[in-house]
C-alpha cells in the first residue's frame, strides 16, 4: 500500500507516511516542500517532499510524462506540477478530475494504489479562497486577466465562478487566450469572456476594476513587469499568482499608483492546503499554513 495508509473518519484512505515531489521549471525557491513537511508534522506524518526541476535534467515541458511515469515507478503518492507542464503533462495522466478536465490544466497528480496516475486542480480554489479573504470587498465588474496558461485557466475559472461580470483576457500568444476562452464561454457564456491583442491592452485595463496576473514575470527566473507601470491607476486593484518573491516589481508599481493588491500568498498557501488533502487524506489547517509561509519568507535563503 503506497505510503502505509489507514482510514480517517470520513471513510478516505489517510496516509501515514508519503513521497510526493514538484515538477517544473524553476523550482529550486519554491517553499511548497516546507509547508508540506511543516503540516505533516503536526499531523505525525512522515513527508518527504522532492523537486525535480526540469532544467537541469534537460527535459522540456513535453518531456513531463517521463518524469510522472518515473515517479510512479519509484512509489511517489503524488505530485504538483508547475509552470510550464501544467498542461502538457493531461495527454500523460490516466484520468482528470472534473476541474481539471474543464480547465485543461493540472496541477496535482496523486497516484492510485493501482498505479493509475489522477489529474487534479486545486490552482483555482486556491486562488478563489485568497481572493475572497485578500480583496473581499473588490468591485468584479470588469477584469483584466494576464496569462492564459495553467495558471491563467485556473484563476480564470475562479475569477468567474466568484461573479465577475467579464473577463478579458490577454496573452502573448492570442491562439492560446482564444482557446481558453472558448473553453471558458461554453461554461460561463459567451458574453463575460473576450480576448483582447497586446495593443488593446491599455484601453482594457483602463476600463477594468481589477488586473490579475498569472504568468511567471515577477519571479527571480522571469525579472520585469508583464505591463507598463504607466497603465496603473488608483481605483484599479491588482492581484499576483507570484509568491517568490511576495512583492513582485508588479505589486510594487501598483501600490506606488495607488491600487489595493493581493500577493500571490494565499493562493500558494491554499492551493497546497488542498493538494495536502488529496495527497494524505488529511484534513489541513490552512490558517496554520499561511502563518508557516510568513515566517518561512521571513528565513534567508536556502534556509
Amino acid at each position: 500500500m503506497r505510503g502505509g495508509a489507514r482510514r480517517s473518519q470520513d471513510g478516505r484512505e489517510a496516509r501515514e507516511s508519503c513521497l510526493v515531489g514538484l515538477i517544473g521549471s524553476g523550482v529550486g525557491p519554491s517553499l511548497s516542500p516546507a509547508l508540506h513537511q511543516r503540516e505533516a508534522d503536526r499531523h505525525g506524518l512522515r513527508c518527504l517532499y522532492r523537486l525535480i526541476d526540469i532544467d537541469p535534467l534537460g527535459i522540456g515541458p513535453q518531456g513531463v510524462g517521463e518524469l510522472v511515469r518515473a515517479a510512479a515507478r519509484l512509489g511517489f503518492d503524488g505530485l504538483n506540477i508547475t509552470h510550464p507542464c501544467k498542461q502538457t503533462v493531461i495527454e500523460h495522466l490516466d484520468g482528470l478530475s472534473e476541474d481539471a478536465a474543464l480547465l485543461g490544466a493540472v496541477n496535482t497528480v496523486v497516484f492510485g494504489e493501482d498505479g493509475r496516475a489522477i489529474g487534479h486542480n486545486t490552482d483555482w480554489s486556491g486562488f478563489a479562497r485568497s481572493f475572497a479573504r485578500g480583496l473581499p470587498d473588490a468591485p468584479t465588474g470588469e477584469i483584466v486577466l494576464l496569462g492564459a496558461g495553467g495558471a491563467g485557466a485556473a484563476v480564470a475559472h475562479a475569477l468567474l465562478t466568484v461573479g465577475a461580470d467579464r473577463l478579458t483576457l490577454a496573452d502573448t500568444d492570442p491562439a492560446r487566450a482564444a482557446g481558453l476562452a472558448g473553453t471558458l464561454a461554453t461554461r460561463f457564456g459567451a458574453a463575460r469572456v473576450r480576448t483582447v491583442p497586446p495593443e488593446g491592452l491599455p484601453a482594457a485595463v483602463d476600463r477594468a476594476d481589477g488586473l490579475v496576473h498569472a504568468t511567471p514575470t515577477g519571479m527571480a527566473a522571469h525579472p520585469g513587469l508583464p505591463l507598463p507601470a504607466g497603465l496603473l491607476r488608483a481605483g484599479l486593484w491588482v492581484a499576483e499568482v507570484v509568491y517568490r518573491p511576495l512583492e513582485t516589481p508588479l505589486l510594487a508599481a501598483a501600490r506606488a499608483a495607488g491600487c489595493r493588491t493581493l500577493d500571490g500568498g494565499g493562493m500558494a498557501v491554499f492551493q497546497a492546503a488542498d493538494a495536502f488533502r488529496l495527497f494524505t487524506g488529511r484534513e489541513p489547517d490552512a490558517t496554520r499554513m499561511l502563518t508557516d509561509l510568513s515566517e518561512l519568507l521571513e528565513l534567508p535563503a536556502g534556509g
